[in-house]
């Protein structure tokens, strides 16, 4: 699609008076393939909000457009989100599962005159790549960073550090080693796995040969951190007290029934839990689960879309249905509201989501295995937008 082609959209659109009644909301997420879970926990916090909330914001109807993204394909994502801009003429964009996926979006949107509000991808540099991306999701700096606080206050003091290699894997080696090693811990060692790495024996090898009290681990939630957390058991470092730690993509609720027991007592640190106390979150989780049809199923992306849209209702406030993207991102910097995951608002300089991220610990109640919240870090920022 071509640059002119963009380009008069975008001068047609914003010259326009008031928008039409319908206005669309374009979002792109693996709705298949292996992570397709993760897509439908995106509809799932979008039908919820819809529930609870109605399709209409003044005079205005929503509707929302979905493309579907099975695996991180940054070509494919920038052609979806033209297609999605030119196409279908949406005026607002959401999603966005993997960091290459949306990094490949964030040029066009100044061209289409479209913000893009980010439910997941987490590398801490995406905010950089266009005045027009808001994050409601986390970073893997904001979730990790407070673990190599709770490492060394559990007396830790040598750790291997695995992630996969890739932005946020990247980013949560950076901001784990950064806390770990300013608060006096040694890293032993560091290994950076390729992304659809799927057989962890040799991973395991080589941290039981680290000699390390503790592994500190992040790889994108999926099937890959279920063979992980299934390796790291079946290889004997559980039993052999090496302590696994890390972001709360490797367990997230709907992989535990499968972990079971071997899950008992993995502490990791998330912005969410399905099982967060407050009248919020048993509002969503009720309207989310009637959305996905399986409360087992119910995970982390779905409370990112659920106040995607949110911020995105307020920036259609903010224009009264016009598209403007200068205005409905200004609108919306330095909002704050109660999220399922608790108190929450907009960084105005950077537009990342703070929020209060948890420490979390597996644990067995009421018949099923849940993240239970037991310490919490208030109001976190993102440190790693500015990390070199």
């Amino acid at each position: 699609m071509s640059r002119l082609v963009l380009t008069m959209l975008a001068l047609m659109l914003s010259s326009s008076v008031a928008f039409a009644d319908t206005i669309k909301i374009g979002v792109v997420g693996p709705f298949s393939g292996p992570a397709a879970l993760q897509g439908r926990n995106f509809q799932a916090g979008i039908d919820a909000w819809l529930a609870v909330n109605g399709n209409t914001i003044d005079d205005d109807t929503i509707e929302i457009v979905y493309r579907d993204l099975p695996a991180a394909d940054p070509s494919q994502s920038a052609a979806l989100t033209q297609e999605l801009i030119v196409s279908e003429g949406v005026q607002y964009l959401g999603g966005y599962y993997y960091t290459p996926d949306a990094l490949a979006a964030a040029p066009i949107l100044e061209e289409g005159n479209v913000p893009m509000v980010v439910f997941n991808a987490a590398t801490s540099a995406l905010v950089n790549a266009s005045p027009f991306v808001v994050r409601t999701s986390f970073t893997t700096w904001q979730t990790s960073t407070p673990m190599a606080a709770v490492a060394r206050e559990r007396g830790i003091d040598k750790i291997i550090t695995v992630v996969s290699d890739y932005g946020p894997g990247v980013d949560a080696e950076n901001a784990f080693v950064t806390g770990f090693t300013a608060a006096g811990g040694q890293i032993v060692e560091s290994l950076r796995m390729p992304m659809n790495t799927n057989d962890f024996s040799p991973i395991m090898q080589r941290i039981k040969d680290s000699g390390a009290e503790a592994v500190f681990a992040f790889l994108p939630a999926g099937p890959a951190t279920l063979g992980f957390v299934q390796a790291y058991v079946e290889n004997g470092l559980k039993d052999a007290g090496v302590q696994l730690l890390a972001p709360g993509d490797l367990a997230q609720e709907p992989d535990l029934a499968a972990l079971g027991d071997n899950a008992l007592g993995l502490l990791t640190t998330f912005h969410y839990a399905v099982s967060h106390d407050s009248p919020e979150n048993a509002a969503f989780v009720k309207a989310a689960t009637t959305a996905i049809g399986n409360a087992e199923q119910l995970s982390f992306p779905a409370v990112g879309a659920y106040d995607g849209m949110y911020v995105i209702s307020k920036m259609i406030e903010a224009t009264g249905g016009k598209q403007d993207a200068a205005t409905a991102v200004e609108a919306v910097k330095g909002l704050s509201w109660i999220s399922p995951r608790g108190p929450v608002s907009i960084n105005p300089e950077n537009r990342h989501i703070t929020q209060n991220i948890y420490l979390r610990e597996v644990a067995f109640e009421d018949g099923e295995y849940i993240n239970k919240e037991i310490q919490t870090f208030e109001n976190q920022g993102d440190p790693g937008w500015k990390a070199p």
